[in-house]
């Protein structure tokens, strides 16, 4: 294996690794603007460092009436829905509950918000377990097989960018550099 097969190699399947760059790097731009500027991370934010008012040693009445107002709502609005999960906020000014229901068949269906103290409902949407764009971002969007080609190309870029370093330091000689010519040749 000499430096020229090294170099020859990267080259080579440097350029369709950069097309799995490029897709892994806007898709993740996307998802970290989704998640920056979304609704959830502001609500995070908001609420991060206030006191829940119910605690462990609540009665539990404290948690279990503003569920029971959200269930008894989402019967009203889905009657015979399967529950996916439930889940609460107590902290902030507008404490709510947040159901998701499934479909009869299997599979998410809707995602219905509830307010904790009046069981009336904020929000009504569609759902999915995992949002299209992290699907995408991962490759589970096209599937297992998506999954695994995300892991073939992962390994592959982690690769890439070793060999890189390596042709990198074995290129600029061992000629002695002082400072920031030590990097930047």
């Amino acid at each position: 294996m000499t430096v020229r097969f090294w170099r020859q190699w990267h080259r080579w399947i440097g350029f369709p690794s950069a097309i799995f760059l490029f897709f892994a790097a806007v898709t993740g731009v996307l998802v970290a603007g989704t998640e920056f500027f979304g609704e959830d991370e502001a609500l995070r934010e908001a609420t991060r460092d206030l006191v829940s008012p119910v605690k462990l040693s609540s009665a539990m009445t404290a948690w279990s009436d503003p569920i029971s107002r959200a269930i008894n709502s989402a019967a009203a609005i889905s009657p015979g829905a399967p529950v996916d999960k439930i889940e609460t906020q107590f902290k902030g000014d507008h404490p709510t509950i947040t159901i998701f229901t499934g479909k009869p068949t299997g599979g998410e269906d809707r995602k219905l918000v509830f307010d904790a103290n009046s069981g009336s409902l904020v929000k009504n949407e569609a759902y999915a377990d995992k949002p299209f764009l992290y699907r995408l971002h991962s490759g589970e969007a096209f599937g297992d097989g998506g999954l695994v080609v995300a892991m073939f190309w992962g390994t592959a870029l982690a690769i890439l960018a070793a060999t890189g370093f390596w042709i990198y330091f074995t290129m600029r000689g061992h000629r002695e550099r002082k400072g920031i010519k030590r990097v930047f040749w």
